[in-house]
């Protein structure tokens, strides 16, 4: 008897495994979305939607558990203004796999859709100005829904509301800019995270500290999201496309992990310099590929600024630092994801360590160590940099 109850089980386990399969995850978000959405097309696996955005799908981790299904559904939306895809990652559940479907369905919408819907057809903007390195910049921003779970007795608070003197360091030239804000909390569990295009920005996240600590999340989930969009007014200035830095710094990683002299970084950056077109975009990608590889690889916390120096320390004036933010320099951003490839494709620990011996974050923390101080307890505001270019602009 005991076999055949074993045998029954195998049976029932073997169908619910080939049921899961069975459901698309996607086909039918997809589907759910597109019903939601005024004026959708579904075509070859994605949405396409007036005014040029497109929204794809992915589906990331999938469990079940004490009879709930759990799902991530990952929507990425792509539009010929952006320079890189808005992500926005949805965890949703359900009863079973067409309520989590709705309920994901239902996040997005409410959280990021419905700002772009907002921008789309320009409905009750709010103006934005930022004014950095002499330069002038007006956006709408559009920002009304927040996306809350598990939370009670307590009306909604406007996230964006708690940055608003923040927000305008954060922006620059392009024409797009998003900011997400995600809170969650679970007993001791705190996630405090805000991104502007996709990038970290730890300094933003910790205005958000003291509003979390005050949630009581000991009984259950507790999670705020809220998006803004950014449209700036005028045209994208910027003379360089995004490929022109993206090509270039591959060329140039793949021209540092072999040099060994003085010489030989000479001779990279005078190619550089022709591959590039542009010795100020030359110059950006010599500088901050080492300084970027080191911060990811060698484990100190960064803050969110950069430092132009300008002037000659060798006249009576001598130099000064003039502070702004990574996500106001497009090309850092553009480095940073070049670089994440290249560590994606696991390279050698040499050639790693011969592009990060060339910051100046390494020799810095080399002394640091010699000292006694661990690299993980230190904290550097940000990176200084020169561009010795008369007529250099930030893009």
């Amino acid at each position: 008897m005991a076999l055949f109850n074993k045998k029954k089980k195998q049976e029932e386990e073997a169908s619910a495994a080939v049921n899961e399969m069975e459901f698309d995850y996607k086909e039918a978000v997809l589907k759910a979305l597109d019903e939601k959405l005024n004026g959708s097309t579904l075509y070859d696996g994605c949405i396409i939607m007036p005014r040029g955005f497109t929204i794809d799908v992915k589906i990331g981790r999938r469990d079940e558990k004490d009879g709930i299904k759990l799902v991530q559904v990952v929507f990425l939306v792509s539009h010929d203004d952006f320079d890189e895809p808005i992500i926005d990652p949805v965890d949703a559940q359900g009863k079973d796999e067409a309520e989590a479907v709705h309920m994901a369905v239902e996040i997005f919408y409410g959280g990021l859709w419905h700002p772009l819907d907002q921008s789309m057809f320009k409905k009750s903007p709010i103006e934005v100005s930022a004014q950095f390195l002499g330069q002038h910049y007006t956006y709408d921003m559009y920002a009304q829904s927040i996306v809350r779970i598990g939370v009670q007795d307590k009306e909604p608070t406007m996230l964006v509301g708690f940055l608003q003197n923040e927000i305008p360091k954060y922006l620059g030239s392009k024409k797009y800019y998003w900011l997400r804000i995600y809170l969650a909390k679970h007993k001791d569990r705190q996630i405090i995270e805000v991104r502007v295009n996709g990038s970290v920005c730890n300094e933003l996240g910790e205005k958000f500290r003291p509003y979390v600590d005050a949630w009581d999340a000991s009984e259950h989930f507790i999670c705020e999201k809220q998006y803004a969009i950014f449209v700036q007014r005028g045209d994208d200035p910027c003379p360089y496309k995004k490929e022109v830095y993206t090509n270039a710094a591959k060329f140039a990683i793949e021209k540092m992990v072999k040099i060994k002299n003085r010489e030989d970084y000479e001779a990279m950056a005078d190619e550089l310099e022709k591959v590039a077109g542009d010795k100020a975009v030359a110059s950006e990608i010599r500088i901050f590929i080492p300084e970027i590889l080191a911060k990811l690889t060698l484990g100190y916390q960064e803050g969110d600024s950069l430092f132009l120096i300008e002037g000659d320390e060798n006249s009576e004036e001598g130099t000064s630092k003039i502070e702004f933010r990574k996500t106001q320099l497009r090309s850092y951003f553009y480095l940073q994801q070049v670089i994440l490839e290249y560590l994606n494709t696991r390279p050698p620990q040499e050639d790693v360590q011969n592009i990060v011996f060339n910051s100046v974050a390494f020799r810095e923390l080399r002394k640091a160590k010699e000292q006694g101080h661990d690299p993980k307890d230190l904290y550097v505001p940000g990176t200084a940099y020169k561009i010795a270019e008369p007529g250099y602009t930030v893009y």
